[in-house]
């Protein structure tokens, strides 16, 4: 699996992408490189994903706080000797409390042991069939954890905003569009990601990140 593992790494990506899209020369004239977002591989930045989907900045980080006073490192015994109850007295929902299990039963069984010799297709398949994670868990995981060069989390609202301003596409597009509109970005969509999100930041007048 192709990996982005260096800013070197990222800056030969990021000029492959703008001698094919030229509009991402303007992401990097006015902020620079983004930064690359690594995360170790494993059960914790899975289910850390997991709970910042759907809920503000501040909410996940008081929720994660709590979780990780009570998990340490998120062994997947661990996980599986919390009952639902006691998860969503944590602060997951119900669906992430079943998630979090499901992730643990899978990573407990060594499932994702090999994952540095998997392909991205193979390894997205195997986490998109956990219980709970769908294809943009997976590819934020396989973008941060596995450093995965062709990540692309189509249905990511902050890389349709910003794509859809970059781009001037007249509206938020969907999913199905993203997936289009990345095809001729392969095999380094993560980086087209990066610098998406790099641009959703300036939109919104945010620091760069």
């Amino acid at each position: 699996m192709l990996r982005l593992e260096t800013t070197k790494d990222l800056a030969a990506a990021v000029e492959r992408l703008v001698a094919g899209e030229p509009r991402f020369a303007a992401v990097v004239a006015r902020h620079g490189l983004p930064a690359l977002r690594h995360a170790e591989p494993g059960l914790e930045s899975l289910l850390r994903i997991v709970t910042d989907q759907l809920i503000s900045l501040r909410a996940g980080e008081a929720i994660w706080a709590r979780l990780s006073a009570r998990f340490g490192r998120f062994a997947p015994a661990d996980v599986l000797s919390a009952s639902h109850d006691e998860l969503r007295a944590l602060g997951l929902s119900g669906a992430k409390a079943r998630t979090f299990h499901a992730a643990a039963r899978s990573f407990g069984a060594e499932e994702f042991a090999d994952a540095e010799g998997v392909a991205g297709e193979e390894l997205q398949r195997r986490l998109t069939a956990i219980t709970g994670i769908g294809p943009w868990t997976a590819n934020i995981y396989l973008l941060m954890a596995q450093q995965a060069a062709d990540a692309w989390p189509a249905a990511d609202l902050a890389l349709q905003v910003a794509a859809a301003d970059l781009f001037g596409l007249g509206g938020r597009p969907s999913a199905r569009r993203m997936e289009v509109l990345a095809e001729d970005w392969r095999p380094y969509r993560s980086a087209a990601a990066l610098l998406l999100w790099q641009h959703y930041r300036g939109v919104r007048g945010m620091p760069p990140g």
